[in-house]
């Protein structure tokens, strides 16, 4: 009897070498360390420097022009957030994207691509910088994700930060450019 449970073992363990997990499993299981690096960067400001007004809300509020290197093998969409740490109330959340095309490097000012989802204003798409008048220089941060899946699990109605956690589950690389606005 001990004999065949041990052949029953072994044959379910050989049974499962080199199956495949699925992606999901494979994102859950992956070191974010080992997440490769997109250069993101954009030609309305360059990193750490002023956003221009004409890209927040005492301007045209559009969104800026962002382009990317290419990503890895294996990319089959992008998802994009943008958020201010430095807001008075905590970090608060201006832009999310997802189901940007795998073969896009680029999204022109305003453009309307990707499915956007609902801003810390309460709207969907762009939301540009508005800090409070005399509150100083707030940090935006934007962070574009290469994404193993075509789209996200994200539900109805949904808002920045859940593109954001969806998307640290699926990345493929991750980019990130920092602009700077203030409201004297």
């Amino acid at each position: 009897m001990r004999g065949r449970l041990l052949c029953v073992a072994l044959l379910a363990a050989l049974a499962s070498c080199g199956a495949k997990t699925n992606a999901s499993d494979a994102a859950k299981e992956r070191d974010p360390a080992r997440v490769a690096k997109l250069d993101l960067s954009s030609n309305a400001f360059q990193e750490g420097q002023a956003i221009p007004a004409q890209f927040t809300c005492d301007g045209s509020d559009q969104s800026p022009e962002l382009s990317w290197s290419e990503p890895p093998r294996g990319t089959r969409s992008f998802a994009l957030v943008m958020d201010d740490p430095d807001a008075p109330g905590g970090t608060f959340s201006h832009w999310g994207l997802s189901e940007i095309p795998g073969s896009a490097r680029s999204l022109v000012s305003a453009a309307q691509v990707g499915r956007p989802v609902t801003n810390g204003f309460g709207k969907a798409g762009y939301g540009g910088p508005c800090p409070p008048k005399g509150h100083g220089p707030h940090h935006y941060h934007f962070r574009l994700f290469a994404l193993e899946t075509d789209r996200l699990d994200l539900g109805t109605n949904p808002k920045v930060l859940d593109v954001e956690n969806a998307a640290r589950n699926h990345a493929l690389a991750e980019g990130e450019l920092v602009g700077i606005f203030e409201r004297k």
